[in-house]
């Protein structure tokens, strides 16, 4: 029986004018290499059309004063002017005329048919940092302004502003820097000198929701744009103080080169996490009368758990009926005069006795009702350091 034989296979190699195996298989990696570059090459040129784009099509500001002049019309017209921004004897007028030097571009919210992107509304970097400085020096700076909860309240309105002009046009590089540091500058010190004022006036949640916007994006121009950043150790530091036991800000930390990590005040501002994580108050308070004015700003708002914790485990480690301790002892502990001691002391149901000593007993200590403790009150380990600074200096960082 005949079986038609299959037809015999000839290999690539074996093919008229084919080359050898070794030579076959580099022909080949050279031809992958050469088409792997060309795809590179596809990728970069892709990206460099997209970036174009992008670069097209963000608006770029042309207002150079403070505030778009349509704007100061329509508020003047609407009798919306702060009355910071009104021109000086015609504030008692039925309806106060603008300063075009004092206004400022207030804060909207984005609505649905309203262009934000127009350039005439729009004021470029150098008049968005000209705007900061105005409203530090003339505003939140002026002695003449009363009370400073007004003046706050219309600067921290602008700076939303400011930062709102900023994200529409994809602000970066250092005049976005200049302006973040003293956004961050200013709402911490807010977060301090308006400590315990009414809601009305001040709502520490918010300040701190924007302080915390505000940081994370200086924060980020730091480690993707180009230096030199000479501001940045004393805000990475700033962020730590004003976040004890946050894991991801000490991670971030963490993260950063060794001769940033280990420069005195980081190296101060991790000493202070740590002693806060060990729960060791006694450790953080005396390390904390270290830090200059601006940082003990940021590190005041957990003072008032760690001053807790020192009477709770005094009142544990001392309790005896025969064993009392010095209250000149304990106010030097706490970083606190003599009668704020006592006074602190006895908000806790921890007994000072005539003889000027504390009795501390664990079965005494009582936390406070909501509302009896004022943190503002125990603010002199903080006030002490604000000497001659002006409100400027600080601002501008120039303490």
């Amino acid at each position: 029986m005949n079986r038609r034989r299959a037809p015999r296979r000839i290999s690539h190699s074996q093919r008229r004018d084919a080359p050898a195996g070794r030579e076959w298989r580099q022909s080949k990696d050279d031809q992958w290499r050469g088409r792997g570059k060309a795809k590179v090459r596809e990728v970069v040129v892709e990206d460099e059309r997209h970036e174009q784009q992008v670069k097209e099509t963000v608006p770029r500001g042309t207002c150079q004063t403070m505030c778009p002049s349509r704007e100061m019309w329509n508020r003047e017209a609407q009798n919306r002017l702060h009355r910071f921004e009104m021109l000086a004897g015609s504030e008692r007028d039925q309806r106060p005329k603008g300063d075009p030097s004092r206004a400022v571009k207030e804060y909207s919210r984005p609505a649905a048919g309203k262009d934000s992107t127009n350039p005439t509304d729009l004021r470029p970097p150098a008049v968005l940092l000209k705007t900061v400085c105005y409203l530090i020096d003339e505003i939140a700076a002026s002695s003449d302004l009363h009370p400073w909860t007004d003046a706050y309240s219309f600067v921290f309105d602008r700076l939303r502003s400011v930062k709102q002009d900023m994200i529409i046009q994809r602000v970066s590089g250092i005049d976005c820097v200049a302006i973040l540091e003293r956004t961050v500058r200013f709402l911490i010190y807010a977060s301090y000198q308006l400590c315990g004022e009414p809601l009305r006036l001040y709502d520490p949640r918010i300040n701190d929701t924007h302080l915390q916007e505000n940081l994370s994006w200086l924060l980020d121009c730091y480690k993707t744009g180009t230096g030199p950043h000479p501001n940045q150790e004393e805000f990475q530091a700033l962020g730590l103080l004003y976040n004890l036991g946050s894991a991801r800000v000490a991670q971030h930390i963490m993260e950063l080169p060794e001769r940033l990590r280990s420069s005195p005040t980081i190296a101060l501002a991790l000493s202070i996490n740590r002693a806060f994580l060990e729960r060791n108050p006694v450790r953080l308070l005396r390390l904390a009368q270290r830090l200059n004015f601006l940082q003990s700003c940021a590190l005041h708002r957990h003072l008032v758990l760690c001053r807790r914790d020192l009477l709770l485990i005094y009142s544990h480690g001392h309790s005896s009926r025969n064993c009392c301790f010095p209250l000149n002892r304990a106010a030097q502990l706490l970083s606190l005069d003599l009668s704020l001691t006592s006074q602190l002391c006895q908000t806790y149901r921890v007994k000072v006795n005539q003889d000027s000593q504390v009795v501390f007993s664990k079965a005494a200590f009582t936390e406070p009702e909501q509302g009896t403790l004022h943190c503002k009150l125990y603010h002199n380990i903080v006030a002490e350091k604000q000497r001659d600074l002006t409100i400027g200096r600080i601002i501008h960082g120039c303490s």
